[in-house]
């Protein structure tokens, strides 16, 4: 997988944390750099250790499915973006933001978006992709956009945050048919 299709799946597994720190920085209104490294910090970090543990789970058994890989990674990926514009398409908007940035609520939010992070690294197994660098940058990533979603949401507030969850959900299918394609065609 080259650099590119990377940063797009790094930028769809963002969409959930940066969806998040919109409705943070909604809930803080005044900001301060500390606010936005350790939203950033939460998000990033847990979005670049799941690929890294499916990674190692599926690597044990690539070798067994190998045949059928690219038609796995394209349903997990096809899933995963369904299940993002799913949500953002049916969710609602009741209740006011939670600005608390403490470890009990931030952890699990952590933890609860990044477990599509987990399924992309069982793929990155099958397409055989360099976990630690494609880990790096999805981690680096999420980090940037956590932090940026902080500030447009003190800034704007929750507008921007059904589009983000699509455009994520988009990019994460689009990527998991170029897959396909790229295996069906070569």
């Amino acid at each position: 997988m080259d650099f590119s299709g990377l940063l797009l799946i790094a930028i769809g597994l963002s969409a959930d944390a940066f969806s998040i720190a919109i409705c943070k920085g909604l809930a803080l209104r005044k900001i301060k750099p500390r606010q936005l490294i350790t939203v950033g910090l939460y998000f990033g970090v847990s979005q670049a250790v799941m690929p890294i543990i499916g990674y190692l789970v599926a690597s044990r058994f690539a070798a067994l499915i190998e045949n059928w890989d690219h038609w796995i990674a394209f349903v997990l990926l096809t899933v995963i973006g369904g299940k993002m514009l799913w949500e953002a398409l049916h969710e609602s908007e009741d209740g006011e933001p939670d600005g608390s940035l403490n470890a009990a609520k931030m952890l699990p939010l952590a933890i609860a978006t990044s477990i599509d992070a987990l399924a992309v690294g069982v793929s990155f197994a099958f397409l055989k992709v360099e976990i630690i660098p494609a880990a790096a940058l999805i981690g680096l990533t999420t980090f940037i956009l956590s932090a940026a979603g902080v500030l447009i949401g003190a800034k704007f507030g929750a507008k921007y945050k059904r589009r983000a969850e699509i455009a994520g959900g988009i990019m994460i299918i689009a990527i998991g048919i170029k897959i396909l394609l790229d295996h069906l065609f070569s």
